[in-house]
């Protein structure tokens, strides 16, 4: 597999310098950013598959960024957020981010995490099992496009954690699964203490819905369980 190539976009020279080292020191190419702008400037360039990126940053910010940032389909994003800022973590994992960690960090902690986000979004064969469309109560996933289109024709590109939680439904409809399953579909990690990865997840999928309302609640909690899927695949 070739070398994947990591972006850092961290404006305190330290952190940068330190994070530009960690993934050097595991064989990876690495390039820094300050900015926004300079970000751009390295898609523009190169090919990246993975950015770590601080969220407090000069002029737009790492959640500004983000949104960008998930228009393009195969780049995992991790987020470098404040201690217990739970604000920013969640705002994080409302834009789409695929993981995040709070500073200070545990170097081995963030190439772990890494190397997995990397293993998803790196390989040919990722989406290769699905199929390109999945027809439900009259929506439909693209696993082409990576986009949820709704009846009456409105497109919603999804981030990978979305779309990989979905077709994990699609593919169990009427069964319980726990957030420990969700959440290694969605990223390849083990579930933490306190993580609201899943639940924000699934909180962004509901509201996909809810912008054409219905009586029909596709995707049911299950407290102390999980989530289910209630809808009816087609085919």
């Amino acid at each position: 597999m070739q070398t994947p190539n990591v972006l850092i976009v961290e404006d305190e020279v330290v952190t940068r310098t330190t994070l530009k080292s960690l993934f050097e020191a595991e064989g990876y190419s690495v390039f820094e950013a300050e900015n926004g702008d300079q970000m751009h400037d390295f898609f523009e360039n190169h090919s990246i598959n993975l950015v770590i990126m601080d969220i407090n940053l000069p002029g737009k910010n790492g959640l500004i960024l983000a949104r960008e940032v998930r228009d393009r389909k195969n780049v995992g994003l991790i987020f470098l957020t404040g201690r217990d800022n739970d604000v920013d973590r969640i705002l994080g994992l409302e834009i789409g981010a695929d993981d995040y960690l709070t500073k200070p960090f545990n170097p081995r902690e963030l190439t772990i995490r890494a190397r997995n986000l990397l293993a998803r979004t790196t390989s040919s064969a990722e989406d290769d099992d699905l199929p390109s469309r999945v027809n439900f109560n009259g929506w439909i996933l693209d696993g082409d496009s990576r986009s949820l289109i709704s009846p009456s024709g409105k497109e919603f590109r999804l981030p990978r954690s979305e779309f990989r939680a979905l077709h994990l439904f699609l593919s169990n409809p009427g069964k319980i699964l726990t957030r420990e399953q969700l959440i290694m579909e969605m990223t390849g990690r083990e579930l933490r203490p306190n993580d609201r990865t899943v639940d924000v997840t699934i909180r962004r999928i509901r509201k996909h819905f809810e912008s054409e309302p219905t009586d029909e609640e596709l995707i049911v909690t299950i407290h102390g369980e999980g989530y289910r899927f209630c809808g009816a695949v087609d085919g």
